[in-house]
């Protein structure tokens, strides 16, 4: 009875030896790796296959919606459409990204009504579940912008202090880089070879961060690196304070600033008084003519 005692404590006291040496520990960290990845391969690959599949099935959506609405002007692979003569009538969509289109399309923008120098907004010809598959498309024709998230352009959750502290930043940073053609209470403006910065007051917080983000038309991008999200949410901030705040002035003249207001000034202000001042001066004219006396003398009235 004592030999097996004996050999039973002397295992024990082998496996006890080998556990406090550095290579247990190693080995119970590969087994612990081992099972990990053994249960990711489980289990990840049907999640991962099934959102590449539906990635897949929006690609071909959106690509059926293109070639129907888009391809005459863009190509049927976004390559973009040069007419006879060598202008462009579609540029190609390689690399304009999934925000690109999120904004153009769901502005009305796209499709366009017949090629121009700037096309007009106007309501739109897509649903939004239709609008994100051909941006799911186009994405997947080059890298480009993504559609924002929520939480990059929304201005909910800021306190009070917040917002007033974004609005001052946003307005300095509008100021800087966007009154040159927005005017400073962005209602736009002209601008060269017949295109126009199109107003601001109704355009909403998507559709800014996309614009600032993909420069649509004459207007230059500003990517993260430019301008980061938080700074492209305080410019939101600071377009939105513009319309809640009243007029102190009294009649805003549309908001385009001095040109409009001098304008008005040299037309009604100045004009009326011309009007006024010629008025009296017949007037007086005509009360100075002298008259006849019953005799027959002058007299002045």
């Amino acid at each position: 009875m004592r030999t097996p005692v004996r050999f039973l404590n002397r295992s024990v006291g082998r496996l006890s030896r080998h556990r406090r040496r550095p290579v247990a520990g190693l080995l119970l960290l590969l087994l612990g790796l081992v099972l990990t990845g053994s249960l990711y391969a489980a289990l990840a690959p049907s999640s991962t296959a099934d959102s590449a599949q539906s990635d897949e099935e929006l690609v071909a959506q959106g690509r059926e919606l293109f070639l129907v609405g888009c391809a005459f002007c863009h190509g049927q692979n976004g390559e973009g459409v040069l007419t006879q003569d060598g202008n462009q009538l579609g540029p190609t969509l390689v690399g304009v990204g999934a925000a690109a289109v999120d904004f153009q399309v769901g502005t009305g923008r796209m499709p366009a009504v017949q090629p121009g120098a700037q096309n007009p907004t106007k309501p739109g010809s897509y649903t939004q579940d239709e609008i994100d598959a051909l941006a799911a498309y186009v994405a997947s024709l080059g890298p480009g912008p993504a559609v924002p998230n929520p939480e990059d352009y929304s201005l909910a959750g800021m306190s009070e202090e917040e917002r007033q502290e974004a609005v001052s930043r946003g307005g300095q940073i509008f100021l800087t880089n966007c009154t040159a053609c927005h005017n400073f209470a962005g209602k736009g403006g002209a601008m060269p070879h017949g295109g126009y910065a199109p107003a601001l007051s109704n355009t909403t917080a998507r559709h800014i961060y996309e614009a600032l983000l993909t420069g649509p038309g004459q207007m230059p991008s500003f990517s993260n690196g430019n301008l980061s999200p938080e700074e492209k949410r305080d410019v939101i901030a600071y377009l939105y304070s513009l319309r809640d705040q009243p007029e102190y002035g009294g009649f805003d003249l549309g908001g385009m600033g001095p040109v409009s207001e001098g304008l008005f000034a040299w037309l009604v202000g100045i004009g009326s008084l011309v009007g006024v001042a010629t008025w009296i001066a017949a007037h007086t004219a005509r009360s100075s003519k002298p008259k006849k006396s019953n005799s027959g003398e002058e007299f002045a009235a």
